[in-house]
């Protein structure tokens, strides 16, 4: 195999979605995925035996990464042809947690929280490259008609995550937490800089979260790890069969996108979807991610008891206090920032007293 591909899935701290960005090896970034999919086409079909009928690839608005997306359809043992979505490229992990998910849930007869895999390898033309074929969900994803009952729709779709990921392989040591010293002084640079507004109150904030980072790091790092989290929650990776507001008629969320599962403490699922409306916390419907996820983990029998409501405001701060040094990679607006000053205001007191 010649290994052309490798995606990088996230830098800096976890919470931030930089998403996968596709490198092939000796070139730069901004590589043509989609010419790449048209050229890679009919051995992808090759591959799949005749099974596979004709790819019409497109591009959503809400994604980020860098596959090329197509829709096709599945011929089935009995003949039926169903509607399927195609990934290419995609990196180990998706691949891995897609098949990993698939099977466990299949083998063991529950609700998949994740789509169905038909098709997948790990090469493709002699190349190293990842690819899918999954069971088209029927519906679209969330963020296109946001409501309480999607909210919570999509939480329970979490929680079901938390519990088959659980079932499918072992909770492994978290990754290498991020360089919070660097983040802050860039943060705090751009504030002095006057790259942001509330340029001082902002200098005054980071300055009191850097006086405290032995402490906040120090309670981040002796969280529990006890659960694969899935990364990436947000509106555009949760899928939805209709717009009802009746949970019992809606059904329940599918999510996509695994390009982000990490081992690490279930809250920050629930504070990764928290974050993406701050300054527009109206849209959540009165929702509140972490207490709600954290009631339907213990209705699928999963554990709490982990001191979950300190380790949320340490994320929180955390979280909040790097927002100015990633302005120009998450596109962070007025609204957005200041809501994040709020947060380590509201929430520093809360974790760190000084004396």
């Amino acid at each position: 195999m010649v290994p052309i591909l490798a995606t990088s899935d996230h830098f800096g701290h976890p919470q931030c979605p930089w998403r996968g960005t596709l490198w092939v090896m000796g070139m730069t970034p901004g590589v043509d995925t989609h010419g790449l999919a048209l050229a890679l086409d009919p051995v992808l079909h090759a591959e799949c035996h005749g099974r596979l009928g004709p790819i019409r690839w497109f591009r959503s608005a809400w994604q980020r990464g860098g596959s090329e997306t197509g829709a096709s359809t599945w011929r089935r043992d009995d003949g039926e042809t169903i509607e399927v979505i195609v990934k290419l490229p995609v990196g180990s992990r998706e691949l891995a947690w897609s098949r990993r998910l698939s099977e466990a849930v299949t083998g063991a007869g529950r609700r998949a929280p994740t789509p169905r895999v038909l098709a997948s390898g790990g090469e493709l033309g002699g190349y190293d490259l990842g690819w899918l074929v999954i069971e088209r969900v029927a519906g679209k994803p969330v963020a296109a008609s946001l409501n309480e009952a999607a909210v919570q729709a999509m939480l329970e779709a979490v929680a079901d995550f938390h519990d088959a990921a659980g079932r499918a392989a072992a909770v492994e040591a978290p990754p290498k937490s991020p360089d919070w010293d660097r983040l802050l002084e860039k943060a705090r640079q751009n504030a002095r800089d006057g790259a942001i507004p509330e340029g001082q109150r902002w200098n005054d904030a980071i300055r009191k979260v850097q006086r405290s980072l032995l402490t906040l790091r120090a309670e981040w790092e002796s969280r529990a790890i006890n659960a694969w989290c899935h990364g990436d929650v947000h509106p555009g990776n949760a899928l939805r069969p209709c717009d009802s507001e009746d949970p019992a008629v809606a059904g329940r969320c599918t999510l996509i996108d695994l390009a982000l599962v990490h081992p690490g403490h279930w809250v920050e699922d629930a504070l990764y979807l928290e974050r993406q409306f701050w300054g527009h916390g109206d849209l959540l419907c009165g929702v509140k991610p972490v207490s709600v996820l954290a009631r339907l983990r213990r209705e699928r029998g999963l554990s709490t008891n982990d001191h979950y409501a300190e380790v949320a405001n340490v994320r929180r701060v955390l979280m909040a206090a790097c927002a100015p040094a990633v302005t120009e990679v998450e596109g962070c607006n007025a609204k957005y920032l200041h809501s994040a000053l709020e947060q380590i205001e509201r929430f520093l007191p809360m974790v760190v007293h000084h004396g």
